[in-house]
């Protein structure tokens, strides 16, 4: 019971272990990505794999969940530009926009509003605000990279203006998703502190 109870907070040690190992899995990704003699595939991928080691690493900056989805949506790339998958039918593509921005929302967004975050715990329907726009800006600087990308190494990573609109939608409900588990974990923490100062 008490097992079960860990796992629904924010800051459970399961939730950095789970993390540790997509670290090692994303490690294979990019090795994968280099033998393929894929070399945008592998620099891409070896960026999400700093990024979520300087996350893993700062233990104490972000929830371990957050460091954990993270790493997951690290990995979820790695699936669609190692084997093909954002090429396959199927909304792969759109369910890895919404989750990436979704994790890059939430560890950013924690990092980022961090001082002010004992101000936003009165003001529920503003912290909800501004991490979800905070999040639509992450899919939009996203989509502009992606075009930039395309223009730079005259490849096709945008196939059309509907694609780009999708993904939009998909980045907006994952930044949304994240101000609502970004205000949980606030309140988490905050009651964490309530329970140890009455103690």
């Amino acid at each position: 019971m008490g097992y079960d109870k860990q796992m629904l907070k924010t800051n459970w040690r399961g939730y950095r272990i789970a993390a540790w190992v997509g670290q090692f899995f994303l490690t294979l990704a990019v090795i994968a990505a280099a033998i393929q003699g894929n070399w945008q595939n592998a620099i891409a991928l070896a960026f999400f794999l700093i990024a979520s080691l300087i996350f893993v690493v700062n233990d104490d900056k972000l929830p371990t969940l957050f460091d954990c989805l993270f790493v997951m949506a690290a990995l979820l790339n790695a699936g669609g530009w190692v084997w093909g998958l954002f090429y396959q039918p199927g909304p792969y593509d759109e369910i890895v926009h919404a989750f990436t921005t979704f994790a890059f929302t939430l560890a950013l967004s924690f990092l980022a509003y961090n001082s002010m975050l004992t101000v936003f715990r009165n003001h529920k329907l503003l912290y909800l605000l501004t991490i979800t726009s905070f999040g639509i800006a992450i899919g939009a600087l996203w989509e502009v990279a992606e075009w930039t990308a395309g223009r730079i190494l005259a490849i096709e990573v945008i196939e059309s203006l509907d694609d780009t609109i999708t993904d939009l939608i998909m980045d907006s409900l994952g930044a949304a998703l994240a101000a609502v588990l970004s205000l949980w974990a606030l309140q988490e923490q905050t009651n964490s502190k309530r329970a140890d100062r009455d103690q």
